[in-house]
């Protein structure tokens, strides 16, 4: 069979590549990788495009467990990515969009369609040709659609791996058409076996040996360890993996990812970058990010600790728990301690424990309580227990999403003496809905779409002046005390809270206290007899970032430090 595609001429790029492959393990720091070579070429002056490439089948991952790929970070544009693309935003202090995000399931999804519409004029469409042009195809759109100086594609999942070989492939096609245009940095994780006491550098040796099996030669190697990598060890990865000891970075543990941008830095990381595709090396300006890790050194070294019960449902599978689930609440009330002066310790607590349990006994020791996002059935009583005992106690409680729909019921069911309240979610039939599904989104679920088709992305929100919840906007500097009190932000759900329920909710106690701005869909909920009771139907950690917290988590800290 003979292959028919068009070449591309090679050309001298505007935007120059950089492609982010991870080896030995997964989770090694891809992500983190990325997002801070992003933020130090953006300290340099130049506009960046993280790309997250995933080698999934599914078209996003809103329809994965989070026990399965952690939590399902949500752009503006209503796009449900990966978890990575919340670090990237986190890191550039910046909105991403759909352009960010690429998935197998889109590429093979776009690649069809175009053949049913007669795109390839009659080529036959190949795997090994036309997914890694369309993958190029995406990258290049990242790259128009923030007028990008550099594009970084993180590819998901190690090197070895079948399913992502198509992207190393792109990488390869550009390498061979654009040469210095193009970098790889490789992430490899050097082992320090306990019994042995000795960093080994053998698995990176093999991961780089596999990737240029493939067709690629590292350019960089971020040799990710327990501690600092020594010159030895620098010395022997150089002359196995033919990368340049210059262009291998020592990249420790550290106890924040905040401190990374500053670490790369200093280790030459931007500079040997610049020097790769000849680009000037602009005044640096990493003074923000360097305060910042000072200020977290200092925080966290100290006696001022505050203790958060996160109650949730996903954090199991078997004898482990998994923090990524929630890993954009992690950041955020991180942020808020930190605005506070205060760090933050989380504890994970199982609602079905609190299920068998009790509130009292489980949470009887925290100085605050926050109710992440969720679905489904499993762990509801526990969730509502823990929200009637952060209510009654005077526990300040943040609850985002599912954590703003169980309130309402909580208080449907204890102060509005409506005992059999719930969500249709939960009870389809139930005797008070005070949850319910919108006609429009009922109608999906009966044709069994699923993806994509929750309410998602920004929606703007009118805060009721006069309330805590504006009070927190305010002393962020997010709203302006006069002119319309509106917000913008991020959502993913399918029900909303019943408006024939308001009436009596409102007149037993609960302010409703900020709503869409046509008044039918509530937003944000709060209670007048409370230290802080403050809930969301929308996502406020997805806004958060470490140089800029979200108000509403600020104000949560500050509430729980005052308590205490």
């Amino acid at each position: 069979m003979s292959y028919h595609i068009k070449t591309r001429k090679a050309k001298k790029l505007h935007t120059k590549f950089i492609f982010v492959s991870g080896g030995v393990i997964s989770g090694v720091g891809k992500g983190v990788t990325t997002s801070t070579i992003a933020a130090l070429l953006q300290s340099r002056g130049y506009i960046v495009a993280p790309v997250k490439c995933d080698a999934y089948l599914n078209v996003d991952a809103g329809t994965i467990r989070p026990q399965e790929h952690g939590e399902v970070f949500v752009t503006d544009d209503g796009m449900e990515t990966d978890q990575d693309l919340g670090n990237y935003e986190r890191f550039l202090n910046t909105d991403l969009s759909k352009a960010n995000y690429v998935t197998n399931g889109q590429l093979y999804q776009t690649i069809i369609q175009k053949e049913r519409n007669f795109e390839y004029d009659g080529e036959d469409v190949e795997v090994a040709l036309h997914v890694p042009e369309e993958i190029i195809n995406r990258l290049e759109q990242a790259a128009k659609a923030r007028k990008a100086d550099f594009v970084i594609c993180e590819i998901g999942g190690t090197v070895g791996e079948y399913q992502n070989i198509l992207f190393i492939e792109a990488n390869r096609i550009m390498k061979y058409r654009h040469g210095r245009d193009t970098a790889h940095v490789h992430v490899g994780y050097l082992p320090t076996p306990p019994s042995i006491g000795e960093m080994k550098s053998k698995p990176v040796q093999n991961s780089v040996k596999q990737l240029i099996s493939s067709g690629i030669q590292p350019d960089f190697l971020i040799a990710r360890a327990e501690t600092k990598l020594d010159d030895r060890r620098k010395q022997t990865l150089a002359w196995t993996t033919n990368i340049p000891v210059e262009n291998i970075i020592s990249a420790p543990n550290v106890d924040s990812i905040y401190r990374v941008p500053a670490n790369f830095d200093k280790e030459g990381l931007t500079d040997q970058l610049l020097r790769h595709f000849e680009l000037p090396s602009k005044k640096r300006d990493l003074k923000n990010w360097k305060k910042f890790a000072e200020k977290i050194t200092r925080i966290e070294n100290s006696d001022k600790v505050i203790n958060i019960a996160v109650v949730g449902k996903y954090f199991e599978t078997g004898d482990h728990k998994l923090s990524d689930v929630y890993v954009s609440v992690i950041e955020a009330l991180k942020h808020g301690g930190w605005a506070n002066n205060a760090k933050v310790n989380l504890e994970w607590v199982s609602s079905a424990t609190i299920e068998k349990q009790g509130a009292k006994k489980i949470l009887s020791g925290y100085d605050g309580i926050c109710v992440p996002g969720g679905f489904g059935s499993r762990g509801v009583e526990g969730i509502i227990s823990a929200i009637e005992y952060a209510r009654k106690q005077k526990i300040p409680y943040l609850g985002l999403c599912y954590g703003m729909q169980l309130a309402t019921i909580e208080f449907a069911r204890n102060v509005c003496r409506l005992r059999t309240a719930h969500t249709t979610e939960v009870e389809k039939e139930a005797r008070h809905p005070i949850i319910h599904i919108m006609p429009d989104q009922e109608k999906m679920l009966l044709n069994r779409e699923y993806g994509a088709t929750m309410r998602l992305g920004a929606w703007d929100c009118l805060v009721t002046r006069g309330t805590k919840a504006e009070k927190a906007y305010l002393r962020g500097g997010w709203l302006k005390a006069k002119g319309a009190a509106k917000i913008s932000e991020r959502h993913r759900h399918r029900y909303e809270f019943n408006n024939e329920y308001r009436e009596k909710l409102e007149n037993a106690g609960l302010v409703i206290s900020g709503a869409t701005p046509d008044g039918q869909l509530v937003e944000i909920i709060e209670l007048k007899d409370h230290p802080f009771f403050i809930a969301t139907q929308f996502h406020p950690e997805f806004k958060s970032r470490p140089l800029e917290p979200h108000p509403l988590f600020t104000e949560f800290v500050r509430a729980v430090i005052k308590r205490k």
